[in-house]
């Protein structure tokens, strides 16, 4: 039996934060903390697990770097820079649902 390739999808980037932080990590390589703020709703813990889970499927890489306080820096791999059009697509799909959304409501 085959696997639908939605489902894979879904299940790289189906987690609580996945694609807001592949969308951050779009725009360059980012500290964690960088991340947290970009992110506010998130908390660390969970931060913390998509990140980690995003880097087991090849989507982010974590470096560490040996300095005191450790510094540690996310970036998209290449197969995480592939995403570059279905993040700009969700973005835009996105921005024309609220859009009519709030259209919607506002003519109710």
């Amino acid at each position: 039996m085959e696997v639908c390739p939605v489902e894979v999808a879904v299940s790289v980037l189906g987690g609580t934060w996945k694609l807001t932080l592949v969308k951050h990590l779009m725009e360059g390589t980012r500290r964690f903390g960088e991340l947290s703020r970009l992110v506010p709703s998130a908390n660390r813990k969970t931060l913390t697990r998509q990140l980690r889970e995003l880097e087991e499927d090849g989507i982010v890489s974590r470096e560490i770097y040996a300095e005191v306080p450790p510094r540690v820096e996310y970036s998209l791999t290449e197969l995480g820079q592939s995403l570059a059009p279905l993040i700009d697509q969700a973005n835009r799909w996105g921005t024309s649902y609220s859009q009519h959304v709030h259209t919607e409501a506002a003519s109710s």
